[in-house]
């Protein structure tokens, strides 16, 4: 059921009337993630990874005040070099389409818009969670509230280790969102492949998470799912070495007063600068990797359908 807001691009369109694997991407990645012209490049080559596996890749944004669902390569350069760019979650949306601005969904924007489309299956990076001190900031990721309420499987290399990460399973515990480790018993931590916590679940190929798909919504339970899909060894970064990074990061947001939406951006650019660049090549290799898996879990999935 499309609006008069939403723009399907054509070949997503077929794709979903033809019960072809589609795979929702966000574009937070694009302008506010990564560089130019590194987001861009890393931007093109996830969708051909995507296309490689049978799949259709479908980048999610807002661009004049329309979504996008499936955006062009001119539509990827001009949000890739935009300044004026808004990050786009659910409370978001309106104030922007209305002021006809340029949006970048984040995690829970991209999740809320692959559900009214009808995508299923959506790469990420990695989530959002619970921020460490949320027990006095309430800073919480509206992420989390969003893959617990639409039927979306969410592929991602874990939470930000930024976070909270045990608060954060706890949430999704209580928001009855299943963790599933592709391969692994262990949640990534996104720059590492270890974290010291617990999976719910460990699924070893993209046939059994879509048949937990598949057997989730046929029994009419609602909500997504995550996927925590680690880091390829050859890029985890050692962990000793990011969690300094990363406390280094937060001490130095918190006497800055940073506080909300720019929190993210800023530690990750601050562990980028502490890592000397390391930091980035490995986000863009968790990104690619997770979109190869996304694709293949989508085809099992609409092979089920």
């Amino acid at each position: 059921m499309m609006n008069q807001y939403i723009d399907i691009h054509p070949e997503v369109e077929k794709a979903l009337k033809e019960n072809r694997p589609v795979v929702a991407l966000e574009s937070t990645i694009i302008s506010h993630g990564m560089p130019y012209p590194q987001n861009v490049e890393m931007a093109v080559n996830v969708e051909n990874l995507i296309k490689e596996e049978g799949a259709v890749p479908a980048t999610i944004a807002i661009l004049g005040g329309r979504i996008k669902v499936g955006l062009t390569h001119y539509e990827i350069e001009h949000l890739a070099k935009a300044k004026d760019v808004y990050k786009v979650g659910k409370r978001d949306f309106a104030y922007v389409i209305s002021q006809k601005r340029n949006g970048a969904t984040t995690v829970s924007g991209t999740a809320l818009v692959a559900e009214m489309a009808g995508i299923k299956i959506f790469a990420t990076g990695g989530i959002g969670g619970v921020h460490r001190g949320a027990e006095n900031t309430f800073d919480i990721s509206r992420d989390l509230e969003e893959v617990s309420q639409v039927n979306v499987a969410v592929i991602c290399a874990g939470a930000k280790s930024i976070l909270d990460l045990g608060l954060t399973l706890e949430y999704l515990e209580t928001k009855g969102v299943e963790v599933i480790g592709y391969q692994t018993q262990e949640l990534p931590a996104f720059y590492t492949r270890e974290s010291g916590f617990q999976v719910n679940y460990q699924l070893n190929t993209p046939q059994e998470i879509a048949q937990l798909l598949h057997a989730k919504w046929s029994l009419g339970l609602t909500g997504g799912i995550i996927v925590a899909n680690p880091i390829p060894k050859p890029y985890s970064m050692d962990s000793t070495q990011i969690n300094l990074a990363i406390e280094q990061a937060v001490e130095e947001a918190k006497l800055k007063g940073i506080k909300g939406n720019e929190v993210t951006p800023y530690l990750l650019s601050k562990i980028k600068n502490i890592t000397e660049g390391s930091s980035l090549e490995s986000n863009i290799e968790l990104v690619y990797n997770n979109a190869k898996l996304a694709a293949k879990i989508a085809c099992s999935y609409a092979s089920l359908k």
